[in-house]
């Protein structure tokens, strides 16, 4: 499984193209980020995606020097029961 990142985005695609999971995670200014939303399909739920996209949501993070505000609930019940993720926290 490999993850695409673009600017506020890390996403994994389909054979067709078609997004199957996506983070998406907006600049907010300052050095911030504002992680918005948490997506995966069907077809992946129970496989541990999401929680691999919030690993990778985190290492762009630390890539960047940047922190992050959490406003997608999955976001932030991930990131509460995940320790060594405070330093990109806002």
């Amino acid at each position: 499984m490999e993850f695409q990142t673009e600017t506020g985005r890390i996403w994994l695609a389909d054979a067709r193209g078609a997004v199957i999971a996506e983070v998406l995670f907006p600049d907010a200014g300052d050095g911030v980020v504002e992680l918005t939303r948490t997506f995966v399909d069907d077809s992946l739920r129970g496989q541990g995606v999401a929680g691999k996209l919030m690993e990778a949501f985190a290492a762009e993070m630390r890539r960047q020097g940047k922190r992050a505000k959490l406003t997608c609930p999955y976001a932030v019940g991930w990131f509460e029961t995940h320790d060594g993720y405070g330093n990109i926290l806002v």
